[in-house]
């Protein structure tokens, strides 16, 4: 089957809730509002129908639920959020076999709480973070105890990009003109989040973290050569700190870690960027997944070329088995 592991739903009581908290919404809250099966389910399942053998895991889209507001606020919405993913997977498994849960990133205690209550008691199979916290990176000490959590209880974390057009391209404006926030703003986003993980030295301290980055790794694949040989220079650059020894401590090449990431299949449709991150990550780190339902069609045209492009690539049977769904069933534990 075809088991695509990064999808955005709504339950209906969160969705209810939110449109209180933030009944106007904007940039992607306004984005997130118009596509009717990101709530409707008999339009969700429609939309499925056309893929034969073909399930979702599910969790919540962007905005961050952070954004929403501080504690508790943003602690109510992550357990409404959670458990209306269970219900839905209790529901109809068959349609979505597991959900990610969502965390109140911006409640440090309430964030391990609410990782353990999902997992342990709501059967989710991993927690969803977005590439920064209001602004602040995912390493920072208030967070840093996610990673640890999660590398103890042997769950992967999936890496979703955040960015608004608040964000600036250039210092002297007030704002990202022409949604360059999101096209080049959130693989830069995911990118980054990588490089602070990576030299934050999470991956000595967890050789076995699972960390599944969406739009297969971003900007690290591509700029392999940068991330690679440009990086094992780290020091030569910079005046003012020592990364000559941030670099000696690590285990290894600073491209050895980005390998040690997860990614995903979705980027809307785009051959030869999936080539490259399948070069990049190798079979056995790359899952199916299509964004859904993001697409110009609202829900199906992400999945179908996602589709299109894995069943005409050069792969081997077993190869392909892997990425639509055994690699999921492994890292999952489905």
């Amino acid at each position: 089957m075809k088991l695509d592991i990064f999808n955005h739903i709504f339950p209906k009581k969160f969705y209810e809730r939110m449109l209180e908290v933030s009944p106007k919404g904007k940039d992607m809250q306004k984005r997130v509002r118009e596509i009717p099966c990101i709530v409707d389910l008999d339009e969700r399942f429609r939309i499925m129908d056309a893929f034969g053998d073909y399930a979702q895991v599910i969790c919540l889209p962007s905005p961050p639920i952070e954004v929403f507001g501080p504690p508790p606020l943003s602690t109510e919405l992550a357990r409404l959020a959670n458990d209306g993913l269970a219900e839905l997977v209790n529901k109809h498994p068959k349609r979505f076999p597991a959900f990610v849960a969502s965390l109140p990133m911006n409640d440090p205690k309430g964030l391990l709480a609410e990782a353990k209550r999902a997992i342990n008691d709501l059967g989710a199979v991993g927690v969803q973070v977005f590439s920064n916290v209001n602004g602040r990176p995912l390493t920072a000490p208030e967070t840093m105890p996610i990673f640890d959590l999660m590398a103890e209880l042997d769950r992967p974390i999936w890496l979703h990009p955040a960015r608004g057009a608040d964000v600036a391209d250039y210092k002297g404006e007030k704002k990202s003109h022409y949604e360059i926030w999101w096209t080049f703003g959130w693989p830069y986003e995911t990118s980054v989040a990588m490089a602070h993980i990576v030299f934050a030295g999470l991956f000595d301290k967890h050789p076995d973290l699972k960390i599944i980055t969406h739009h297969l790794g971003a900007m690290v694949p591509y700029f392999e050569g940068r991330v690679g040989p440009g990086w094992d220079q780290l020091g030569s650059r910079t005046s003012d700190e020592d990364y000559y020894a941030l670099l000696a401590s690590l285990k290894k090449r600073p491209l050895d870690y980005f390998k040690m990431f997860y990614a995903d299949t979705a980027v809307f449709g785009s051959l030869e960027a999936t080539k490259c991150g399948l070069k990049f990550f190798g079979v056995d780190k790359v899952l199916f997944a299509s964004d859904a339902p993001f697409d110009p069609e609202k829900g199906s045209a992400y999945t179908r070329w996602t589709i299109e492009i894995i069943d005409h690539l050069d792969l081997s049977p077993a190869d392909r088995h892997a990425i639509y769904e055994g690699n999921a069933r492994k890292l999952l534990k489905l």
